[in-house]
């Protein structure tokens, strides 16, 4: 008798502190409670390695939005076979580099438009008069982001106020506008 009431405070019941493996298999039944508290025990640390890799909240807060749409649309039906932590690693690290990687392409491709948008050397002039042609095959919305940042040299915080639209969808639409540029200047 004494043996069962030391086990039973020895072993305590674990409902207040539930194990990944328990949290996965509600999640994998449909539990947002757990999908939840997952999120809730993991995020400090993904957002910790984030901003580790990218050097910048902001980034690291995307690459952390990022790893937990990957990790939760794996449910139901999800396995963990080693440490949670072991599984989300390689997301947050590929997340990160992907997200550093676009950034410098975007960059290299925004820093190329806008020298030739300021330049005035008359052999640039016609390169600069195809570069507006291309803008102007921009929808309306892409077009007002490009020149907002790369003729008038506004940053994306100022975009974002000057149109009362959040910053990330500044970005995604910057963004877009940008790949598409890309895709016309490589056709050609």
């Amino acid at each position: 008798m004494f043996r069962a009431i030391l086990l039973v405070f020895m072993c305590p019941d674990n409902h207040d502190n539930p194990s990944d493996l328990e949290l996965i298999a509600d999640a994998n039944h449909g539990s947002s409670r757990a999908m939840e508290a997952l999120y809730n025990r993991y995020r400090s640390w993904v957002f910790a390695m984030a901003m580790r890799l990218t050097g910048n909240a902001h980034d690291a807060a995307d690459v952390l939005q990022d790893v937990f749409a990957y990790f939760f649309s794996r449910f139901p039906g999800f396995v963990l076979t080693c440490k949670l932590k072991t599984f989300l690693y390689p997301a947050v690290r590929n997340t990160a580099l992907n997200l550093l990687r676009k950034r410098r392409r975007n960059a290299a491709m925004g820093e190329r438009f806008a020298d030739a948008l300021e330049s005035s050397d008359h052999g640039d002039r016609g390169h600069r008069l195809r570069l507006l042609e291309w803008v102007e095959t921009l929808d309306d919305d892409q077009r007002e982001l490009v020149m907002l940042r790369f003729h008038d040299g506004n940053s994306l915080q100022e975009i974002s106020e000057l149109l009362s639209v959040p910053l990330g969808t500044v970005k995604s639409r910057l963004h877009r506008a940008l790949s598409q540029l890309r895709e016309t200047l490589d056709a050609e």
